[in-house]
């Protein structure tokens, strides 16, 4: 069974590796989108964070909860 991802997050890098290893913890795979272009340093440094349809049910309230601490 192939499942999609869905975009849940997008902020600077180090803000999306925080919240993806939040996720992580729970169990919860992610994936990451960068900006950044192949061999290039050349970036906005705002990455995508994106998690399987069949997981936000579960991620939700982990993403809720990181983004009123982060505002």
């Amino acid at each position: 069974m192939s499942d999609t991802y869905t975009k849940v997050f997008t902020e600077s890098r180090i803000i999306v590796n925080r919240l993806a290893g939040l996720l992580g913890e729970k169990g919860i795979p992610t994936l990451i989108k960068s900006d950044r272009l192949p061999a290039y340093e050349i970036s906005n440094f705002i990455d995508e964070l994106f998690v399987l349809e069949s997981d936000l049910e579960k991620a939700n309230p982990i993403i809720r909860d990181f983004k009123s601490q982060i505002e």
